[in-house]
């Protein structure tokens, strides 16, 4: 089965699916190994990761494509729902955006409708017309055919333009021919709801991390919700900071290590020392 056909069958099942976000190969390999079979290769935890600074649409396609090689080849199993952001331009780079991520293995991409490029401020979300975001999924989805990668379209102009705004464009996608949709920003149960309902039947996808003006249920309210598809952006990335300042701390207070570090043997063992050792032994040449 391919990558799309895979996560077609697991959207088929019950219950809420998670999927951790990952940005480079240890966390998509961990998250792997916990036994994740999916994940959200996160814009805003690319742009963390490769630029040190908050997701401002300052990633370009090139650099979101660098991750999700790394993250594939890393986590090869997984199933990858690519962070496509504005597809980085008009509907033609849409089409390029798509077209490169199915050719590469990806099992599904976001396309989402606001401007770029972003006006200066990290202010608000201000989004394209109407009838040029059904130009973008119409074009996703075309572009889709050629590997059968889904689509996942997202609209972010619940804040700017209001709930009735947001809920036409999801059911605007689902005429276009959209996967799985995404109402960012709802304020409520009752926005999901309506969201919800306006996919049709098709999967739902939400942003549960914790932060924000949106409303953030639980797993359990989620499922009640209809949500299909649950991702944590700061889950992991948020241990992650913690993690490193742990260690600068103890550094500059004189110490080798700190607190919250591995054990050595552990620490060698979870990069894979072990691993690599086994897979080259046929190939070393005998003394």
């Amino acid at each position: 089965m391919t990558p799309p056909d895979r996560l077609r069958a697991l959207l088929a099942k019950p219950g809420l699916l998670t999927m951790p976000a990952v940005w480079d190969g240890i966390s998509a390999r961990l998250a792997s190994e916990a036994g994740f079979e999916t994940a959200f290769l996160s814009g805003s935890c690319v742009a963390a990761s490769r630029l040190g600074g908050p997701d401002l649409d300052l990633i370009s396609f090139g650099e979101m494509f660098d991750s999700f090689t790394m993250v594939r080849n890393a986590a090869p199993k997984t199933l990858i729902l690519a962070d496509g952001d504005h597809g980085y331009g008009n509907a033609m780079n849409v089409q390029r955006t798509v077209s490169a991520y199915g050719r590469a293995g990806a099992a599904a991409v976001l396309i989402e409708d606001k401007v770029t490029p972003r006006a200066l401020t990290a202010a608000g979300k201000p989004c394209i017309p109407r009838e040029e975001a059904r130009m973008k999924i119409r074009a996703a989805v075309q572009a889709a055919k050629e590997s059968g990668i889904l689509i996942c379209a997202r609209t972010d102009c619940r804040p700017t333009r209001g709930i009735d705004e947001a809920v036409a464009r999801i059911e605007m996608y689902v005429e276009e021919g959209a996967d799985i949709l995404f109402l960012d920003s709802p304020a409520d149960e009752t926005e999901i709801r309506r969201a919800v309902e306006a996919s049709k039947g098709r999967p739902h996808f939400a942003v549960l991390s914790p932060g924000g003006t949106r409303i953030i249920p639980d797993r359990n309210l989620a499922e009640q919700l209809g949500l299909k598809i649950g991702t944590y952006p700061t889950a992991m990335l948020s241990p992650a900071i913690a993690g490193i300042q742990s260690g600068l701390a103890a550094l500059k207070a004189g110490k080798a290590a700190s607190d919250l570090a591995l054990p050595p043997a552990v620490h060698n063992a979870t990069l894979g020392y072990g691993t690599y050792d086994e897979a080259a032994k046929p190939f070393i040449v005998p003394a």
